[in-house]
């Protein structure tokens, strides 16, 4: 089983610079609300009746792996996922796409720019989905 504690702890330590933090508290929600406003657009099919598409799945898989690090944070971190699901969703898809390239770029500049290392993804794929729960803990202090 994961440990939020250690997760955090080995995130952190990639994230350590006032500037390099500023960007991606705001580069990580941007690319959140993109990439599930783009997934929400590829059908998989429907289950009894209701429409399946990428970005619930992705919803779905990341709330499993959230609710088994820390089911405090897991919770809000499902309603920001629905939300973000609605809005992207509803933006246009050109807006997703510039957003999603703008998050990115913010991500870099902040490593490249302030923590002089690079994103803690390169070395362990799973920070991709550590970093959202990072930034809502700031929010949402649950983890000390």
């Amino acid at each position: 089983m994961p440990d939020i504690h250690a997760s955090f702890a080995d995130y952190a330590s990639h994230h350590q610079t006032k500037g390099n933090k500023w960007f991606h508290r705001f580069g990580i929600p941007m690319i959140m609300l993109t990439l599930i406003g783009m997934l929400a657009r590829i059908g998989l099919g429907a289950v009894a009746g209701v429409r399946i598409d990428a970005g619930m799945v992705l919803i779905a898989l990341a709330a499993i792996y959230y609710f088994t690090l820390e089911w405090r944070l897991a919770l809000p971190m499902l309603i920001v996922s629905i939300g973000f699901y609605l809005i992207g969703r509803w933006l246009p898809i050109s807006v997703n796409v510039a957003l999603f390239i703008l998050g990115w770029i913010f991500q870099f500049i902040g490593h490249a720019v302030y923590e002089h290392q690079q994103p803690a993804f390169f070395r362990n794929v799973v920070h991709l989905l550590i970093g959202p729960l990072w930034i809502l803990n700031d929010v949402i202090p649950v983890v000390k």
